[in-house]
């Protein structure tokens, strides 16, 4: 009867060489394959009624059938001899290829748990917010989860090699100098780290938050490991990194609640009367789908020389649906104004007087001395007019061209003194 040794000797017996240890590899990564396809088919017919495990077997199908292969592979050929060739450099490689699968499973399943997590809270509730905090822990955290098996990963993967072993044994005797070094260098890497399990434990953001940011107005898409992706309202896209929400202040709109008040505001003339504008107003939010019965109210908030500033607040669900109400309340209003006072709308007043201290019937002054200007006397206020050549004379000049000159007043005196004598030689003869 043949006994354990036997056994032994006999399995032992086809890695002796190449060629026999090639053989034993290949059964075993049949073998190993059988039990993966066997193994899952069996599962996920257990798993058919929960959804949530169903998601689970479908990230981690993959690693796991690079672990159960390679797990194969290395029970083979550590039983080889170690007087095979090249047997030595084999089984690190494949304890190299071991670690990475170990490390790509296990990133699988935290993702896989996070997004279980995520499938059972879903977002299209009318109240979501419970659901969005949920769904920003469940993500930073997975990713940070998975960023750490990453790295230990890595660092397991490398040790196994024996030059990389001595490099990490010389670090950890100088860990002092060389933690301080890495924490620099990776300075902006941990940074977004600490940052994103800031954001995911005190949650000043959620997913699918409304925010304004520098006067972006936009909802949170998606939160990630170094960033966060913000979806404007045109489609575009603003990428923030996770430090900056830190750092420095932004607008959340839906921190604790979704629902919001939004404000709509017209000029109008000082004239209207408000009583009809409160009535319309009240007629437009009725029939309005997005208003949630909350808040409507009009009031006089300014006041300028032109014109009074309405201000008109009404309330929504969420922010979309309120953009949509002010619109409709904005556009109801106008037309509401146009059609039944139109004589209201903002005009500008002003008031025109005109003095002009002159007789009735008497030629102003400065009518007078325009008409004795010529045309071309207007065309620059320069002594040489460009336009004719010529010098235009001032008022100045004009007062003393028509004063008559010294030697011919004195002789119309003097001919005034002699003309009654004249006369009076002429009466005598």
């Amino acid at each position: 009867m043949p006994t354990l040794d036997d056994l032994s000797r006999f399995a032992d017996a086809p890695l002796q060489n190449w060629l026999g240890t090639l053989f034993v590899s290949a059964v075993a990564l049949v073998f190993a394959l059988a039990i993966h396809w066997l193994g899952g088919r069996v599962l996920q017919r257990v798993a058919r009624p929960y959804p949530r495990v169903n998601l689970f077997l479908r990230h981690v199908r993959k690693p796991a059938l690079a672990v159960l292969v390679i797990l194969a592979l290395q029970f083979v050929w550590w039983q080889a001899p170690d007087t095979l060739r090249h047997i030595g450099g084999l089984r690190e490689l494949c304890a190299f290829a071991l670690i990475a699968a170990i490390t790509w499973l296990s990133v699988r399943c935290a993702a896989a748990i996070g997004e279980a997590i995520i499938a059972a809270h879903p977002l299209d509730i009318a109240d979501n917010l419970q659901a969005r905090r949920i769904h920003t822990q469940a993500r930073v955290l997975a990713r940070t989860v998975m960023v750490l098996i990453i790295i230990v990963g890595v660092g397991s993967a490398l040790m196994t090699f024996p030059n990389v072993r001595q490099i990490g044994a010389s670090l950890l005797a100088s860990a002092g100098v060389a933690g301080l070094v890495a924490g620099i260098a990776a300075r902006p890497v941990l940074g977004n780290l600490i940052a994103g399990l800031q954001l995911a434990l005190s949650q000043p953001i959620r997913l699918d938050d409304v925010v304004v940011i520098q006067g972006e107005w936009g909802r949170i898409e998606e939160i990630t490991g170094t960033y966060v992706s913000v979806r404007i309202w045109d489609q575009r896209r603003l990428i923030v990194p996770l430090q900056w929400f830190i750092e420095n202040p932004f607008t959340n709109w839906t921190r604790s609640s979704s629902q919001i008040i939004g404000t709509v505001f017209l000029w109008l003339d000082y004239r209207m009367p408000l009583a009809p504008l409160r009535e319309a107003l009240a007629g437009i939010v009725d029939g309005a789908p997005e208003w949630d019965r909350r808040v409507q109210v009009l009031q006089v908030t300014d006041a300028n020389e032109r014109a009074m500033q309405i201000r008109v607040l009404v309330s929504s669900r969420d922010s979309g649906l309120n953009w949509d109400l002010r619109c409709r309340v904005r556009e109801g209003l106008l037309d509401f104004v146009n059609e039944h006072y139109p004589q209201y709308l903002p005009r500008t007043r002003a008031e025109v007087s005109a003095d002009l201290e002159s007789s009735a019937g008497e030629v102003p002054s400065f009518v007078r001395r325009e008409a004795r200007h010529s045309a071309g006397s207007t065309a620059a206020h320069t002594e040489a007019d460009p336009v004719t050549g010529t010098r235009v004379p001032d008022d100045h000049e004009e007062r003393e061209a028509q004063r008559p000159p010294p030697d011919a007043t004195a002789d119309a005196e003097a001919a005034n003194t002699r003309e009654p004598a004249t006369a009076g030689r002429r009466d005598s003869g």
